[in-house]
């Protein structure tokens, strides 16, 4: 089988050893992917909405690199540091997918890489051979 790998240039990617996402045959995987601008700068602080968004504006490139798109999305997970706006998060996530709707989950966790990101997602897709 053969894997394919896309990196985004986030500069953890080098330092922690891992990809942005991973392609095995049929199988798409997307690691965390956090609310970060081009620059490394964190995206829309406070806003759960925006930077829900952006998390999946990321993880959708990444899906593109790997010719895929949102429409192979099986299964979302979603780290958040404040379980309280998770109609916030919830919204973004619904208005990303639309009728599209993957498995989800949704967890709140005592923090993220900057106190600043108030959420993290992953994503798992499955769609046609290459």
């Amino acid at each position: 089988m053969e894997f394919r790998r896309t990196y985004s240039g986030a500069p953890w990617e080098s330092q922690v050893g891992y990809c942005r996402a991973l392609r095995a045959g049929a199988h798409i995987y997307v690691t965390g992917t956090a609310p970060v601008t081009d620059e490394g700068a964190v995206f829309a602080p406070g806003d759960a909405y925006a930077q829900t968004q952006r998390c999946l504006e990321i993880i959708e490139h990444a899906l593109r690199d790997l010719d895929a798109d949102r429409f192979c999305v099986v299964r979302t997970r979603m780290y958040v540091t404040d379980i309280r706006r998770w109609q916030e998060y919830g919204r973004a996530h619904k208005d990303f997918f639309a009728d599209h709707r993957p498995t989800t989950t949704m967890v709140e966790v005592k923090g993220l890489v900057d106190p600043e990101m108030l959420i993290e997602v992953e994503v798992d897709a499955v769609c046609s051979e290459p």
